[in-house]
């Protein structure tokens, strides 16, 4: 079992390369079924779940290669199974993404419940709405989500609830659809658009992607023989800004795109923060204790879910009272038990937690109870003082590439453990 073991309180300080985006990455990889051809795929992230969709793209029958650790060429032309292993599909969210693809690319899909981080009830009725809509017949059964159509019919699908998700797969079974699908209530998150880019790159006819509207005219086939450089991560991004905010450090953070960062940015100054804009890179620096701040997380533009935990170590710290307002999931102040393990003052109930600003934090073993969680502690972890024991580290692994080698390189004093088995 892999643990962080992190010695503070670190000031960071120094550049970060930020990786590809993993919420469009792994929308981008099912997409690849939809492709009757060859496609290279580059600024891929390094991360576990990443590797997790190559496994399960290679077992329907798409032959891989990687090229470098962040570049792969695919060949999904030989698709010869439309079940997708469901021992691997219940390991993360994002695998209902096949659902769609396969049910463009062969009108069948078989996969496995989604799995992934825990936090709260994460229904696909906006999915399967949109399948139907389109034609399919969806049953869910035994752990199972089983969809087939005889042919897909472009139609108008309006999502009761904003859905990256559902938003994404209703693009991803419409693109070789007959006719035109119009999908109202869009999500607007920048992987939506990525994903739409990258499907455009390969034929495909999709408008309005960014918007609450999105067209997708139905194409008979499309073709590979390109090369698509996935979009960079906004929450790998997000997370070293706020990282740079409660270290009271300075990082200029490359290969950034600032837009997509403008309601982080925002947050940063109401709280005493610096940000400055240099078109694909960003420095953020510190050097006070924070403000107090009122932060409630929205979809696309509005404050990310995904930030929220990183933003709940910075107002742990801050100069008086501070609120988070969770409206996504239910469950996502998990994290507040093991920050309050190392000082922090929080008192969460429901949708919201109060913060309590203290003036430091200290070192303590503790667990990473999902992906951005385990992010949020791993800062936690850097301006503690004394040594903190990050444990369940996997699920950072997840979704950041290279985590305690970017923070080493900014200064951080963390190491990687192995430590034994105890059953050993």
């Amino acid at each position: 079992m892999d643990k962080l073991v992190i010695s503070g309180p670190t000031k960071l300080k120094g550049e970060v390369t930020i990786s590809g985006a993993k919420n469009a990455a792994v929308a981008i990889l099912p997409a690849t079924l939809l492709i009757d051809g060859v496609c290279k795929i580059d600024n891929l992230p390094n991360i576990s779940d990443v590797k997790m969709s190559c496994k399960i793209l290679e077992q329907l029958g798409a032959k891989i290669t990687w090229i470098t650790d962040n570049e792969i060429e695919i060949d999904t032309r030989e698709i010869n199974c439309t079940q997708a292993p469901l021992d691997l599909t219940s390991k993360f969210r994002a695998s209902y993404y096949l659902i769609g693809s396969l049910l463009g690319r062969c009108r069948s899909a078989e996969v496995g419940l989604p799995g992934g981080c825990n936090l709260g009830a994460r229904p696909i009725d906006q999915h399967i709405k949109a399948f139907e809509a389109l034609g399919a017949k969806v049953e869910v059964a035994q752990g199972k989500i089983t969809a087939k159509v005889k042919k897909l019919v472009g139609t108008s699908i309006y999502m009761d609830i904003v859905s990256v998700g559902a938003t994404i797969n209703a693009i991803l079974a419409s693109v070789l659809a007959e006719g035109t699908t119009t999908i109202d209530n869009a999500a607007k998150e920048p992987h939506i658009v990525d994903v739409a880019n990258f499907l455009n790159t390969m034929g495909a006819d999709i408008r309005g992607a960014g918007t609450d509207v999105i067209k997708i005219n139905g194409v008979k086939k499309l073709h590979g023989n390109t090369t698509y450089s996935v979009v960079p991560d906004q929450i790998e991004a997000g997370t070293f800004m706020l990282a740079a905010v409660a270290s009271r450090g300075d990082i200029l953070l490359k290969n950034c795109i600032p837009e997509h960062l403008d309601c982080i940015t925002a947050k940063i100054f109401e709280i005493g923060g610096t940000v400055e804009d240099y078109r694909d890179s960003i420095r953020v620096s510190m050097n006070k204790r924070p403000n107090k701040a009122v932060v409630k997380t929205l979809p696309y533009p509005g404050f990310p879910t995904d930030l929220q935990p990183q933003m709940g170590v910075v107002l742990s710290l801050a100069d008086g009272t501070s609120m988070i307002h969770e409206s996504i999931w239910e469950s996502r102040f998990q994290y507040t038990a093991e920050l309050n393990k190392m000082g922090a003052k929080i008192t969460a109930q429901g949708k919201s937690a109060v913060f309590e600003g203290v003036k430091s934090l200290t070192g303590a073993p503790v667990y990473a109870t999902d992906l951005r969680a385990g992010a949020a502690l791993l800062i936690a972890g850097v301006v503690a003082n004394g040594e903190t024991q990050l444990y369940n580290i996997e699920h950072i692994d997840r979704g950041y590439e290279n985590i305690e080698e970017k923070f080493r390189s900014l200064g951080a004093n963390i190491q990687r453990v192995v430590e034994p088995n105890a059953n050993n």
